[in-house]
């Protein structure tokens, strides 16, 4: 019997890429992962859901579900898209999806070929990202300041692109509470942005995940409410209202992109379990666990600023989201966030460093907090420890 290992370095695939599996320790102050408080998972509410939806309809699991998802669940997104994004659309626009992250890689799947641009935000979700780079795509990022992106920066890339000989496939954007900068994208913004989008011809990909974690200010409406020319796609997540766990997104996209998308699916349709304790629960209870758990993250959230006020001071800048999980740190220049990450975490204190999220690898003086997780009291420890850290090691004062 042979002792060598077996080799398979020559028969991986040509699409295949080593991938990177993390090594960092679990830290005890945890403002790396974007996680949901376990206190604010309405397990109760959901098993008493899930136990009502199969009294009244568990048989039909003994059938494989529908390839587009639950029909009923379906239906209440859009019922839900209607009230609350001033979305037309009907329950056979949308497509369930195993979290937001299935519907975008879908999507992403089925418009870019390798070599293809694709515009971004400078800095956005860093699952997204790695999606694309998985499919060649050329990833461009935007600039953006507060209130979004910035139209004449967004006119001036494209016109550069095209220039150049390029094909622009289209235009991701996280509108609202946007990952990892945190702001809200203006309704004059969302105009400009999508007339500039009309005239080149590139459509706008919508990730609208977070747009339920308000908890001030006043709600944007969406890209796709001010389109009326199908040029808009869309996707959101149940993930931030209930849990990650639970892997339910949903997409809603015109009916050729939606078929093209659906060939990339796998395994068939969205686990009909989940989706069955889903519908039932948030038909139920949707707004008052929305309202429930937007005070608690922003008792969170408040408690992140006040730590960084008073334990960053001068040394660092940040600014106050109106909702969402994340706050933006951003260190002087020459600080080295992106080599200091690991060894922050072995000390206690994570957090994901600004040129994960960068299409062109900027931003390492930055880093991204999330403060969904933890208790209030362990975020203003945490962040408190953090400067300690800083300091410890010459990265402030």
């Amino acid at each position: 019997m042979s002792t060598q290992p077996f080799d398979y370095q020559h028969l991986f695939s040509k699409a295949s890429k080593v991938g990177a599996r993390s090594t960092f320790p679990r830290p005890k102050y945890d403002f790396a992962g974007a996680y949901p408080d376990p206190e604010t998972l309405p397990l109760q509410g959901l098993a008493q859901a899930l136990k009502d939806s199969l009294e009244r309809e568990g048989a039909e699991l003994a059938y494989y579900p529908h390839t587009a998802g639950l029909p009923s669940l379906r239906q209440l997104v859009a019922d839900k898209l209607a009230r609350d994004r001033n979305m037309k659309v009907g329950a056979d626009d949308v497509v369930l999806a195993s979290g937001s992250g299935e519907a975008i890689a879908m999507l992403i799947q089925a418009l870019t070929d390798p070599g293809d641009v694709v515009l971004t935000e400078e800095f956005f979700y860093v699952g997204t990202l790695r999606q694309m780079r998985r499919y060649d795509a050329d990833v461009v990022g935007v600039k953006c300041d507060e209130q979004g992106i910035v139209p004449e920066a967004l006119e001036s890339t494209l016109q550069g692109q095209l220039a150049q000989g390029k094909r622009v496939k289209y235009l991701y954007t996280i509108p609202t509470f946007q990952n990892p900068l945190g702001w809200t994208m203006t309704l004059e913004r969302r105009k400009q942005v999508l007339e500039i989008c009309r005239r080149f011809g590139v459509p706008v990909f919508e990730d609208d995940c977070y747009v339920d974690l308000r908890f001030e200010g006043e709600d944007v409406t969406s890209f796709h409410s001010l389109d009326d020319g199908g040029q808009v796609i869309y996707v959101g997540s149940f993930s931030k209202i209930l849990a990650p766990g639970m892997r339910m997104g949903y997409m809603v996209a015109p009916d050729d992109v939606l078929d093209r998308a659906m060939s990339f699916k796998g395994g068939g349709g969205v686990n009909e379990f989940a989706a069955m304790a889903i519908e039932q629960y948030l038909r139920e209870s949707m707004y008052q666990h929305i309202d429930e758990e937007n005070r608690a993250l922003r008792v969170k959230r408040d408690a992140m600023i006040a730590s960084l006020g008073e334990n960053f001071g001068g040394s660092a800048t940040w600014e106050v989201p109106q909702g969402g999980l994340y706050v933006w740190l951003e260190m002087p220049d020459g600080v080295d966030l992106e080599a200091f990450q690991e060894q922050s975490f072995r000390e206690g204190v994570g957090y994901y460093n600004g040129a994960m999220f960068s299409p062109s690898g900027d931003g390492k003086n930055k880093a991204r907090l999330c403060f969904g997780h933890p208790s209030a009291d362990t975020v203003y420890q945490g962040v408190a420890e953090l400067a300690r850290i800083f300091q410890r090691h010459g990265l402030m004062q």
